[in-house]
């Protein structure tokens, strides 16, 4: 344990001498959380649609043939069960709900018809907005040429749009999320690589090699203080999350942490043993900056995974961030429990496992 303490206090004095990093860790989290949110967005398609009709009309098949046709949309169901169609709405089965209510077709035709409702999972901001302003130009442009056919007049304002768990549809809200995670995979997954083949590169590790140290202490000491600090970090823009942006987790802050130890100590195995099989910082940096790209473009942290090829998707089953993706915005949006998601927390802590496994056994002391 003593030793342990004495590399410990060498690696925060190495840390905080290095021109670098301590302004890394200060300036990547300012940049993710006051620049990104203004500059993203999104365009989607595949936006799974339940149609819940109570009127059962020749007007209210027309509109969901209309909604079928289009490639923007993935028809899930018809039925007259609201209860049913939110319950799946809440599972993540459906995207968005459109309900047509009784006697809507006999309104048409008298030209004073019921109104739509349309509710959307705000969870995903990026396909609950679109999708309901889709939804809504196709059901409003149907109902205008039904109302054509019929010789009444267009109704405006006849549809009603419910924007469940992020009821302002802000696209911020979504991104958040995704953005600390973006941070604790650099902060907690490329820094200690860089960090470990950093002293390969000096030196001094062949220094610790010659040293009774054992393989495991020397480890931890490498790879505590960036555990430390990523959650340090994940506690501070959670905190300009909730002062500049009005977001706060709608869960357990308890279940967002244990989720972001289990990914931290997965992206720091996988960190250690790429920089283990790495022998300079050119290899390292291609390497991680190779797993960075694919963790951004197919863990679902700005492209939603259903937009994706089949194929696609199957391989964002193999990425850590998007079973830890899931779990922030689901917890911070939804408030959703850890019993819940326990898929989700398994798959973080099976892939911490094997990714230190993988960094132990990769690690190789020569004196």
């Amino acid at each position: 344990m003593r030793t342990l303490l004495v590399l410990l206090d060498k690696e925060f004095r190495q840390f905080f001498r290095n021109p670098f990093l301590p302004r890394m860790v200060v300036i990547f989290p300012l940049m993710i959380m006051f620049v990104m949110p203004w500059v993203t967005t999104m365009d989607v398609r595949h936006i799974n649609v339940a149609v819940v009709d109570h009127d059962r009309s020749d007007a209210s098949r027309r509109i969901v043939q209309k909604i079928a046709a289009s490639d923007y949309f993935s028809l899930q169901e018809i039925t007259a069960d609201y209860a049913a169609s939110l319950e799946n709405l809440d599972a993540g089965a459906s995207d968005v709900i459109l309900e047509i209510p009784r006697d809507f077709e006999r309104g048409l035709t008298l030209g004073h018809p019921e109104r739509v409702a349309i509710a959307a999972n705000g969870v995903n901001a990026v396909k609950g907005s679109l999708g309901g302003q889709y939804l809504m130009a196709v059901v409003t442009q149907t109902i205008a040429e039904l109302s054509g056919e019929r010789g009444a007049p267009a109704s405006p304002d006849l549809i009603t749009v419910q924007n469940r768990y992020n009821p302002t549809l802000e696209y911020r809200h979504y991104m958040i999320p995704a953005l600390m995670i973006m941070l604790l995979v650099m902060l907690c997954g490329f820094l200690p690589a860089l960090n470990l083949v950093g002293e390969k590169e000096t030196g001094t590790i062949e220094q610790i090699n010659v040293t009774p140290v054992s393989t495991l202490t020397f480890t931890l000491a490498k790879l505590i203080p960036f555990w430390i600090i990523g959650l340090a970090v994940l506690a501070a823009v959670m905190l300009v999350a909730w002062i500049v942006y009005g977001l706060i987790p709608a869960g357990s802050i308890g279940a967002l942490f244990l989720a972001a130890g289990l990914f931290i100590l997965t992206m720091s195995g996988l960190g250690v043993g790429i920089a283990n099989g790495s022998s300079n910082m050119q290899q390292t940096m291609f390497v991680m900056f190779f797993f960075v790209m694919i963790f951004v473009l197919m863990s679902g942290l700005v492209t939603p995974v259903e937009s994706m090829p089949v194929w696609a998707q199957w391989i964002t089953r193999m990425l850590p961030p998007s079973y830890f993706v899931e779990v922030m915005r689901s917890v911070y949006l939804k408030g959703t429990t850890i019993g819940e998601l326990w898929v989700n927390y398994a798959a973080l802590a099976v892939f911490a496992l094997l990714f230190n496994s993988w960094a132990a056994l990769s690690y190789k002391k020569q004196a």
